[in-house]
């Protein structure tokens, strides 16, 4: 427990590893393997890059355990905190609904006793459960995220073992159905490095130590980034594509990930493996998130003069994502929904703290590489990916679940 950058890397790589990942076989059925490995490098370095910006940022805040909203306050004022609240807020009620309905999906089989009603009180059940790590604090959800964290590694692992052998070339090479879904399914494949969020509860965890912070970002995006790998080598190369395709299109949910990997594998073992995995990728992203929401929750109201402890700021976390999660169940919907928020608070919103930042201050210590060219081509790429959902409503890109 003393190691706190390991336990800080485990919680980036806890939140990243979750439902963008278990969505990217049901986003990427029509893409095909190589392209969906160039959607995955462009994206980790991308978001990389943002999450090292808010490092670059955090040298000069004000004190260490201001939120993102305080710093947007810092360099764009009144504005800046308004919009940096909202898309913040927004993003996280959206990604914990999308986790709930997610890890209530995954439930439910086993609650089919209680009725017609097994999927609400399995989605009541997993967010109130989990809900009291949270209460507890960052160092209840650093020691939950270091066990879950080792047991998910465990169960993938042996998920990849039992798939990969499974895999053919066939599979692998086969070329995208849609082409321009590689744009499509950026939304959602955003959100799978989108441990954004709990920068400021990592870096005040860490007492502001900027090269602890690096190391914890760089090492736990390192993590997905391997597992992103190896997990579309196990579902491209096991499931034919167009029979996973028919199958998600009936259901795009992750039981329907289950029941491809159970035709594909003809094994229940391997699929309610995969089911295993998936609850655990669910509720370490979720422990990483709610977190988050939490601290951000507390910031605003410090700034309003508004004193909440713990409780009160857990149940204004949960309350909200409780009624959300029973009151809308499209999982894929709510998750790119969740995409377009993340885009401006995860890219758009550092990429411009940033400029402001180096304007002010030309003796920072640490400058992300790549100079102001990469802060105007992120931004022109984060733009263009907050554009997505607007672009397939119109019929201009293909939707990623025909």
């Amino acid at each position: 427990m003393k190691n706190k950058t390991l336990g800080s890397a485990l919680i980036v790589a806890g939140t990243t590893i979750g439902a963008g990942m278990l969505a990217m076989p049901l986003t990427s059925a029509e893409m095909g393997f190589s392209y969906t490995m160039l959607l995955l490098f462009i994206l980790w370095l991308l978001l990389s890059y943002s999450a090292l910006l808010f490092v670059e940022v955090y040298q000069k805040a004000e004190r260490k355990d201001a939120g993102i909203a305080t710093l947007a306050e810092q360099h764009f004022g009144m504005a800046g905190r308004v919009l940096a609240t909202l898309s913040l807020v927004i993003f996280m009620y959206a990604i914990l609904t999308v986790y709930a309905l997610g890890g209530g999906n995954l439930l439910a089989p086993f609650l089919e006793f209680v009725g017609a009603n097994a999927e609400t009180v399995s989605i009541t059940v997993f967010i109130v459960f989990f809900a009291i790590a949270v209460t507890i604090g960052t160092q209840a959800v650093d020691a939950f995220t270091r066990v879950l964290f080792i047991i998910k590694l465990v169960a993938f692992f042996f998920v990849l073992y039992m798939m990969l052998p499974l895999a053919t070339v066939e599979n692998l090479g086969a070329m995208p159905l849609k082409y321009l879904v590689i744009i499509s399914a950026s939304p959602v494949f955003f959100t799978s490095f989108g441990f954004h969020v709990v920068i400021p509860s990592i870096n005040n965890y860490l007492d502001g130590d900027i090269r602890r912070l690096r190391i914890a970002i760089i090492g736990g995006t390192a993590i997905p980034l391997i597992a992103y790998i190896l997990w579309q080598m196990a579902t491209h190369g096991v499931f034919s594509q167009l029979q996973f395709v028919e199958i998600i299109s009936k259901d795009p949910t992750l039981n329907g990930l289950i029941e491809a990997t159970l035709q594909a594998t003809g094994s229940s073992f391997i699929s309610e493996s995969v089911r295993i995995f998936s609850s655990l990728a669910l509720i370490t992203s979720y422990l990483g998130v709610a977190l988050a929401l939490v601290d951000c929750l507390d910031d605003l109201l410090k700034r309003v003069n508004i004193k909440a402890n713990r409780i009160s700021l857990s149940l204004l976390t949960f309350v909200p994502v409780l009624i959300f999660a029973l009151f809308y169940r499209d999982f894929l919907g709510v998750l790119s929904y969740a995409g377009q928020m993340f885009t401006f608070y995860g890219l758009v919103l550092p990429v411009g703290m940033a400029w402001m930042l180096r304007k002010k201050y030309s003796d920072l210590e640490y400058r992300v590489l790549g100079g102001n060219v990469a802060l105007v081509l992120a931004l022109v790429l984060g733009i263009l990916i907050m554009c997505v959902p607007f672009l397939i409503q119109s019929g201009l890109l293909p939707s990623v679940i025909s």
